[in-house]
This record gives C-alpha cells, sequence and structure tokens, in this order.
C-alpha cells in the first residue's frame, strides 16, 4: 500500500492504519531503535510506541514524507528512552559515542530562546548537508541519524573502518566551519 494510502486510513481513523504501517515500515523503525538502544525489547517498545504516536499525530498531521515522519517518532521515543537509562546509569556504548563525536561542534540550546535557535540549527544543518557530496552525506546520515556503526558503515560502503572514521572526522570539520560562518558559538 502507498503513503497516501496509509495516511488517508489515519485521517479516516481506520485502525487498518497502524496495520499497514507495521506491514511497511517495521524493518525501518526497528533498525533505527536497535541501533540506538542495543536492546530488543526497549526497541520493540519503542516501534510499538511509534504506531500509536503516529495514530495520536495523524490527524491533525498529514505528514508528506510518512517514512521520514515514523522514523523521526522512532528516533526521538529511542533516544528519550536511551536519556532515561543513562540518568539512571552511565554506561558506554555506539550511542554515546555519536553524541560525543557531535557535542564539539553543535552548540548547546537549553536556553529560553532554545527551541528557536534548535529550529534554525536543524534548517542549517539540512542545507549543509544537501550540498555535500552524496557519499559524505550519507556516512553522515547513516552514523548521526541511523545511529550505525562506523564498521557497518564500512561494510556497506566497501571501506577500512579508518577511512570512514577519517571521512566522518572531515565532514564534522566542514559542518563545524558551516556552523561557524553563520554565527553559531561552538
Amino acid at each position: 500500500m502507498d503513503d497516501a494510502t496509509i495516511v488517508d486510513l489515519y485521517w479516516a481513523r481506520d485502525s487498518r492504519a497502524i496495520d499497514e504501517t507495521q506491514t511497511k515500515y517495521a524493518g525501518f523503525l526497528s533498525a533505527i531503535a536497535m541501533n540506538l538502544l542495543n536492546v530488543r525489547e526497549d526497541a520493540e517498545e519503542c516501534v510499538s510506541d511509534t504506531y500509536l504516536a503516529a495514530w495520536n499525530a495523524i490527524p491533525p498531521e498529514r505528514p508528506n514524507i510518512l517514512r521520514a515522519f515514523l522514523g523521526r517518532i522512532v528516533r526521538n521515543l529511542s533516544l528519550d528512552r536511551l536519556r532515561r537509562g543513562r540518568a539512571r546509569k552511565r554506561g558506554g556504548g555506539e550511542p554515546e559515542a555519536i553524541f560525543e563525536e557531535l557535542e564539539e561542534i553543535l552548540p548547546d540550546t537549553r536556553t529560553p530562546e532554545g527551541e528557536m535557535e534548535r529550529r534554525e540549527l536543524l534548517r542549517d544543518i539540512e542545507d549543509f548537508l544537501r550540498v555535500q557530496p552524496e557519499r559524505p552525506r550519507n556516512m553522515f546520515l547513516r552514523r548521526y541519524w541511523y545511529a550505525d556503526s562506523v564498521k557497518v558503515i564500512a561494510a556497506r560502503y566497501g571501506l577500512r573502518e579508518n577511512a570512514v572514521s577519517a571521512q566522518l572526522l572531515r565532514t564534522r570539520g566542514k559542518l563545524r566551519s558551516y556552523l561557524a560562518e553563520r554565527g553559531y558559538a561552538i
């Protein structure tokens, strides 16, 4: 079933919308959640919560790209679960490494004006990524959106892990310069 039809089912409050969403996107959503959480039960719960969140959000929202809409929901739910887990117990792992890699170039938006600045920052990052060559852009997204490990990215592109790490370092450096040119305090 195509995405427009699935969204129409949500708008009609037809419960088949959930079934069709699960049929089409369960693997995609599970991959995002597992990359971030590394615990199957937690990932499954976040995926289930994604279906409920989509049900509650559509309507009034009508997503243009259902895959991206659902991906954003599961990613945010997974990150929230990860933060709650980290608040209870500090630990290492892939998600923490991802945050540490980006921490040095992203400004802190936890201020009263932070939400507006965060939205501007996201737009600027999207603009930056649009002009990057396809392979570095996709590697960046695989690492920092989908939370793929460097090893998985290297296998995907037929590269050595240090080549992927070097490319990510270069892209982060370009992003840092790009954001500094736009006045972000980094």
